[in-house]
Parts: structure tokens; sequence; C-alpha cells
């Protein structure tokens, strides 16, 4: 697989959040809805949990590896946190992804992975890590 998607991403986005003000990545259209800020805390935590499941299934198939994505972003409080703080933490987070994914033997990517909250779902490892990808693309356009 080729992961060069990936690195070009990182350094896009990078670029493209410097054009936006500390302002624009607080602002919430409703109390319910996240902020720029909280995506973008969204996505650290996405990485978070895609790490362990990116080295977990490689020497053990079937684990659940899920997490709360709104309750992540409540108690991490990321509206609080500078923008700048979380562009590091995601920056940091997805070139360590990138280092993961990279290395990652070919026949490892076939392992599997159980990735739900309710009725047990596998997945290959090679689907997860385009599954972040289109992940990640998703949120980033709302930001």
């Amino acid at each position: 697989m080729d992961y060069q998607i990936l690195k070009n991403i990182i350094t896009a986005e990078l670029e493209r959040f410097k054009t936006i003000s500390e302002e624009e990545w607080s602002y919430k259209i409703s109390p319910e809805k996240w902020s720029k800020k909280e995506i973008l805390g969204h996505l650290c935590d996405s990485a978070f949990t895609n790490i362990r499941r990116f080295v977990i299934t490689q020497y053990k198939e079937n684990e659940n590896i899920v997490y709360d994505q709104d309750l992540w972003v409540k108690v991490q409080n990321y509206q609080n946190i500078s923008a700048s703080e979380i562009i590091s933490l995601w920056k940091v987070l997805n070139r360590q992804i990138v280092h993961i994914v990279e290395n990652i033997p070919d026949e490892a990517l076939q392992r599997i992975c159980d990735t739900t909250k309710t009725e047990p779902r596998t997945f290959t490892l090679a689907y997860i890590i385009e599954d972040y990808i289109d992940h990640l693309q998703y949120h980033l356009k709302a930001i």
C-alpha cells in the first residue's frame, strides 16, 4: 500500500491550518455542535484509537478496540486548549501513523480487528487503514 496520500494530507492541512484564526477554531454554531478545535481533537482521538488498532492487530487478532467519540471530546475539553496545541498533537499522531503503517508487513494487512461497539464485526487491517484515511478526509472538510 502507498501511504503517500496520508503524508500529503498532513503537509497540506498543516499549511491550511495556518490560515485559520483562533476565533474561527473556537467558534461553535451551537452548544451541541463541535467547533473546529473539537473536530481536530476528535481526529486526534481517532488517531490514538487507530494507533492501538494498527499495532495490536499485527500480533493479536479479533481484539475489540473502540471509543466513545462524543465522551472523549467532552472529557478532553478540546474547546479550552489552544488550536496550536491541538494541531501539534494531530501532526505528531499522524506522522506516527505513517511510520507504523509503512512498516506493517504485507501478510499482517489481512489480520482482523473488531472496531464495533455493538454486534461484533471484524475488518482487515488493510481496510481499517483505508477507512482511517477516509474518515480523516471527511472531517478535515468540515474544518
